[in-house]
């Protein structure tokens, strides 16, 4: 089985995005959020994308964000892919898609069955779904070091491509895979040393498991 694809998220340095080049990331993510402790402006994140230009995937991450909030960003960043992290609809996800051009990712909270069931509404709208942890009311919607049950999705076949997130770092992220089959893992408080702070050893060590699971 080939390893699972890997996309380290809040990616706010210029040292951390190199430690997930180096570790053969094949995505980052860029946080277009300002509540999260890992938020760049669009100036920050153009300094960022014009040194990941040609050498790895660039996510940018918005949560119920305006035409105008990701346009700023698409134009500042030249993004690779919008994930959608709030309450946006299929409807919307498709606007989106249709607007800019681009790969859309949606992150769906998990933590029922009837969760994961909302997938399929998104099969027509968007490239990936990512299943991720449902937080806590009023709390970030990402990023909190929570997991769900991975039984929920254990090898999903879902009518569009889809990877895991949510509480994956290098101690379970093998479990993860084997129980999940999923096809990529995205990781963002699991490799860091305090909120928002990326640590190069982390995304190494997590970057490793992940290939040694495959």
């Amino acid at each position: 089985m080939p390893s699972a694809g890997i996309k380290i998220c809040g990616i706010n340095t210029p040292d951390a995005l190199e430690a997930a080049i180096k570790s053969r990331a094949a995505h980052i993510g860029l946080v277009f959020f300002p509540r999260s402790p890992r938020a760049v402006t669009p100036a920050e994140a153009a300094q960022l994308s014009a040194r990941a230009e040609g050498r790895i995937s660039r996510v940018g991450l918005f949560v119920d964000a305006s035409d105008t909030a990701i346009g700023d960003a698409m134009g500042a960043a030249r993004l690779d892919a919008l994930q959608l992290h709030g309450e946006e609809t299929p409807e919307r996800a498709a606007q989106l898609r249709a607007r800019f051009g681009v790969s859309v990712w949606k992150a769906l909270p998990v933590a029922t069955a009837r969760d994961v069931e909302r997938a399929a509404a998104y099969a027509d709208a968007v490239d990936l779904i990512l299943f991720d942890a449902k937080t806590p009311k009023g709390a970030l919607p990402g990023g909190m070091g929570l997991s769900f049950d991975w039984s929920l999705i254990a090898h999903w076949k879902g009518p569009v491509a889809w990877g895991l997130a949510g509480g994956l770092d290098a101690a379970n992220v093998a479990e993860a895979i084997r129980m999940t089959g999923t096809p990529l893992v995205d990781t963002s408080s699991g490799v860091e040393s305090a909120p928002g702070v990326k640590d190069e050893s982390r995304i190494a060590a997590f970057c490793r498991a992940v290939r040694e699971a495959g």
